[in-house]
Formats: C-alpha cells, structure tokens, sequence
C-alpha cells in the first residue's frame, strides 16, 4: 500500500454524523405507490443472498436452501430466483448440485467472522472455497490491524484475497458495528475498493449493530464517488438485521437516491439475510390475491 493512498485516505473528508443520520431518516420516510411496490419486492427477491451461516449446518439444510433460492415461490413460476446462497466453504458443494449456476454460490471465507488467522490460512480457506464451486466469496479484514491503523497489511490481505479468487467475485465485510466511527467507515470502503474488491458489505451478521440505513447510505456515497473518481463500478450489500419488506423498500430508496439507478441490481446491491425472504414472500403474495397468507404457507430456514 502506497503512502499517496494513505495520505489519500487521510484526506477523506470527515462524516457528519448529524447529516447522515437525518438524511437517512428522511428517505426512510418516503412511500412509494402500488404498482412501484410490486416491482421493488420483486427486485429485493432477486437481490437476496439467501444466507446459513450456522456450525449446525447440514448438507440437507444448504440443499434446501438452495431448492428454495432457485423457486422461493413454488406456486407461482413468476416469483424471481434470489440472487445466490451464502454458506460457509465446506457446504459450497452441495448448494452447487442442487443450482448449477442458474444462482450464485457465496462462501464465507478468510477466518470468518472474526478474521483472526495468518495470511496463509486466509488464502488457503479462499482457495478450498473456490476449489468447491464457490463463484463469489465473502471476506472479512482484519478490523483489530484497521483499528490499530496498520492500514498497509489490511490493504495487502486483501489484494492477495482478491488474487486467490482467480475469477470469483470479492465482498469485502468490514463488520462496520466493531469500526467505531463513521469516519472509519468511510475509510474502510475506499480502501477497500482500493485493493480490487468488487463489492463492500456492511457485517457478518454475528456482531450488532450490523447493517443499518446510515451505514449503507454512507458506503452508497463511497461507491457513488469511487466511481466518479476511478470509473470503476463497485456493489454494496448490507448484511444482518433486515427483516422486513418495509425495511428492504427503504434500503432501495437509498440505492436509488445516493448511489443512482446503476445500483438497482442484483449486479450491484444484494440483501445478506435469511428471513427477509419470508417476508417479501408473504407481502408480495398479498399484493398478488389480496390476502396475507401468514408464515406457515412459506418455508422454515
């Protein structure tokens, strides 16, 4: 990492926590009409990383998960496919049986979540999740060396992550909830973005808070103004928390109104959660016969 991308990052202009946060709640509030609602329900089931990330996942679970990102609606053939499922290396196979590559394969990859382990076994646990099928993979840096502004080695692990991937695509998590301030925030993303990954994602899901509304605006923004400066388009997923389809919808209007309609695809915006897809599956059932069919008419993850 060179000292101009230092200096470069020390440059960045600092957050202003108030007008962040009240920028977000604003758009938090904006309603949309029916028929836009249709389409961004549709749009967040295809942007879903249908997530496990559980140490009592079996290849049956991750099967059926992956059943279920394939046709998450049974009932109705026009229900969009989720945009890929999230798994640890060692279950990639088995997703990849059931989809072929008619959905992505995520592994979570380099020490996940903590990423406390040697350059060495980060790459060699990139380069088994890659071997397994893996077409995208979900990085964690290294936030103790962030924190402890050892910028350089952050920077260096994950360009040797990125080579690692050979032709996979690469998240970078920078488990925002343990960064402290949105000025680290800011930081990360572009350094980040910096070492070639292709998306930034907020959180692992196993540390709070993980995603939330002015986090994702803020790494909108980055993303907006890397490209601007760079002419290099880079995706944002937010991970953890997200529930509802309220919640989806008002992720959408972010996208829309920070980073622009460029972002409006599963290309460049995924939801990381589980339960969420329940949700939209009901709400957009009911927009559909006009009744809400409850929890049990989807299935349990």
């Amino acid at each position: 990492m060179s000292k101009t991308l230092i200096a470069g990052l020390d440059r960045l202009p600092g957050v202003d926590q108030v007008g962040l946060e009240a920028r977000a709640a604003a758009l938090a509030t904006r309603s949309i009409k029916t028929t836009s609602k249709q389409w961004a329900i549709d749009l967040a089931i295809s942007m879903v990383d249908l997530t496990t990330l559980e140490g009592a996942d079996t290849p049956g679970k991750v099967r059926a998960l992956a059943t279920k990102a394939l046709r998450p609606d049974p009932t109705d053939p026009s229900c969009p496919q989720a945009a890929a499922v999230c798994v640890y290396g060692d279950m990639v196979p088995y997703v990849r049986e059931v989809v072929g590559d008619r959905v992505h394969v995520a592994a979570v990859a380099t020490a996940f979540p903590s990423g406390r382990a040697a350059l060495e076994v980060k790459l060699a646990d990139t380069a088994a999740a890659v071997a397994n099928g893996a077409d995208e993979i979900d990085m964690v840096i290294d936030r103790g060396a962030f924190l402890a502004g050892d910028l350089a080695t952050v920077h260096e692990q994950i360009v040797a992550v990125k080579e690692a991937c050979g032709s996979a695509h690469l998240k970078v998590i920078l488990e925002t909830g343990e960064l402290q301030t949105y000025d680290n925030i800011r930081r990360a993303s572009w350094l980040a973005m910096d070492a070639g990954a292709d998306f930034i994602k907020t959180s692992t899901g196993k540390v709070q808070p993980a995603a939330t509304l002015p986090t994702t605006l803020l790494m909108l923004e980055a993303v907006r103004d890397y490209r601007i400066a760079t002419g290099r388009q880079v995706g944002v997923k937010p991970a953890g928390g997200i529930r509802t389809s309220k919640d989806a919808i008002k992720y959408l209007v972010v996208v829309n109104e920070v980073a622009g309609e460029d972002w409006l695809d599963p290309d460049w915006f995924r939801f990381g959660a589980s339960s969420l897809l329940n949700d939209l599956l009901m709400q957009r059932q009911k927009m559909l016969t006009g009744r809400y069919s409850g929890p049990d008419h989807v299935t349990l993850d």
